[in-house]
């Protein structure tokens, strides 16, 4: 009897322990992406795009009303163009993107600033919206290369896309 009562008392301190963690813990989120050099100039990832270790990256989160900036952070891609940013707080109710800030390479370092493309990632950044995981899932941001690479003409091609003069 005595046993039963010690292990059910055990159970019960480990379950209030992780409820606990989950209210209070310090498990913060992680905004998790991709940087790479659109080798094409397509504004999208092709088979030829490279992956840029060493740029910067920063996620802003803006109130929704004001669009005054509310919370940043920066980050540095590793090998493979991978980036891993931690999130203090809860921005369920802010406007939070992933945006390019310097690229680490000269040859590919132009953001497009057309206002119908995209230079940005926007992310949810709350616990409030279903999701069990920590790490939220940016999508890839590039960097365009100053000059399209010599196979980019046939890379358009296979995905269907007549190239332009360009290539």
């Amino acid at each position: 009897m005595a046993k039963s009562h010690t292990a059910i008392m055990v159970l019960s301190a480990i379950c209030f322990l992780s409820l606990l963690d989950f209210a209070y813990g310090k498990s913060g989120l992680r905004v998790e992406g991709t940087v790479y050099c659109d080798t094409c100039r397509t504004q999208f990832m092709t088979r030829i795009s490279e992956k840029m270790s060493g740029a910067k990256v920063r996620l802003e989160c803006r109130d929704r009303e004001t669009e005054n900036v509310t919370y940043t952070v920066e980050g540095d891609t590793t090998e493979g163009g991978r980036y891993s940013l931690h999130i203090e707080g809860d921005h369920e109710d802010e406007v939070c993107e992933t945006v390019l800030v310097k690229s680490s390479r000269p040859d590919c370092d132009e953001v497009n600033k057309d206002a119908f493309t995209r230079r940005s990632a926007r992310i949810s950044l709350t616990k409030n919206n279903g999701i069990h995981s920590q790490a939220r899932m940016a999508n890839p941001l590039g960097f365009m290369r100053k000059k399209p690479l010599p196979g980019c003409a046939e890379v358009l091609l296979e995905l269907g896309i007549q190239p332009s003069r360009h290539y």
